[in-house]
C-alpha cells in the first residue's frame, strides 16, 4: 500500500489540469530515489524519497465497522492511521541558472500538492482506492525533519532546498471475521404449581434491496397477527414473544413493490430464512 501512495503522488504532481501554468513540473521525471551524492539526473527531476513511516495517534480509529450482508454480520477491524513522509527536492537539468530553476520547480511542487488537502478520489492507485474516510496530505509538515543539516549528513551528501508531504493512508492489520447475525432468542415463562412452561421466541431479521442487497431502512414489516415492526438503519427488525412453528411476513417501503405474497417463515428458523427483499418501483 505504500507503493501505491508513492504512485498516487506522482499522479498528484503530474495532475493534467496544471501542466500549461506550471510546464517545467510537467516536464519533470518524478522518481523516488535516495538522493545520495553524487545525484545526478540526465533530465529535470523531481524527487520524492520516502524517509518516515509512523503510526498517527491523532487520526487513530479504535471502534469496529460491522457490515450486514444477506443475515451474515462482517465485522472490519479499524485499520491503522499510517503516516508517510517524503522529502522533496528539484533537480533541475540544463539552463543558464539552476539555482533559479530549482527554486521555481519547488514552488510549483508547493502550489500542486499544497492544492489538496485530501488526495482526490482521481488520482488514488491500487489498494488506496475506495478508501474511506479521504487521506490526509500536508506540504511543509510542521512536524518534519527538525535538523535538516544532520539528515542529508547521514545520506552522505550536501545540504540541499526541500520540502516534506505526508500523507495518512489506512492499512488494515486484522482480516475481517464474519458470522450469522444472532437472530433467534428464547424465552421461558414458567407459571403455577406444578409449573406450566410456555415458550415464546425473539426473531430479528434484515429488509434488501432486491437487486444491490443493500439495507432498506424505515421498511415497516408485518407479522400475521398485525403486529408491525419498522426496520432500522441497517434494515433490521425485530419481534418478540412469538410462538413457534410458521409465520406470515409481509413488509412494504417507500420506492420499493409490497411484498406479496407474504413470506412464509418458521420460527424458529436459520438467520437467511429472515431475510426479506424488495423490488424498486
Amino acid at each position: 500500500m505504500i507503493r501505491d501512495l508513492s504512485l498516487t503522488l506522482k499522479a498528484v504532481l503530474q495532475d493534467p489540469n496544471f501542466a500549461a501554468q506550471f510546464p517545467e513540473l510537467a516536464a519533470a521525471d518524478i522518481v523516488f530515489d535516495r538522493p545520495l551524492d553524487p545525484f545526478t539526473p540526465t533530465k529535470t527531476t523531481v524527487d520524492v524519497f520516502l524517509y518516515d513511516l509512523r503510526e498517527n495517534l491523532e487520526l487513530r480509529l479504535n471502534d469496529p465497522v460491522i457490515e450486514f450482508r444477506d443475515g451474515h454480520a462482517v465485522t472490519h477491524q479499524a485499520p491503522l492511521r499510517l503516516a508517510c513522509s517524503y522529502l522533496v527536492t528539484a533537480w533541475p537539468v540544463g539552463g543558464t541558472d539552476l539555482a533559479l530553476q530549482e527554486h521555481r520547480l519547488l514552488t510549483q511542487v508547493l502550489r500542486v500538492l499544497s492544492h489538496y488537502p485530501t488526495i482526490p478520489a482521481n488520482f488514488l492507485k491500487g489498494k488506496l482506492i475506495g478508501q474511506d474516510p479521504p487521506l490526509p496530505m500536508v506540504a511543509l509538515h510542521p512536524d518534519a525533519l527538525k535538523n535538516l543539516a544532520e539528515f542529508w549528513s547521514s545520506l552522505g551528501s550536501k545540504l540541499k532546498a526541500s520540502l516534506t508531504v505526508t500523507a495518512t493512508i489506512s492499512v488494515p492489520v486484522f482480516s475481517d471475521s464474519d458470522d450469522f447475525i444472532v437472530t433467534t432468542q428464547y424465552n421461558n415463562f414458567i407459571q403455577g404449581d406444578p409449573a406450566a412452561t410456555e415458550s415464546f421466541i425473539q426473531f430479528g431479521g434484515q429488509v434488501l434491496d432486491l437487486n444491490t442487497r443493500q439495507p432498506i431502512p424505515d421498511a415497516v414489516v408485518i407479522l400475521e397477527d398485525g403486529r408491525r415492526e419498522t426496520s432500522d438503519d441497517n434494515g433490521e427488525f425485530n419481534f418478540q414473544e412469538v410462538a413457534a412453528g410458521a409465520h406470515a411476513l409481509t413488509a412494504v417501503a417507500v420506492g420499493y413493490k409490497p411484498l406479496a405474497p407474504a413470506q412464509t417463515i418458521q420460527v424458529p428458523g436459520l438467520p437467511q430464512d429472515y431475510v426479506i427483499s424488495l423490488k424498486p418501483l
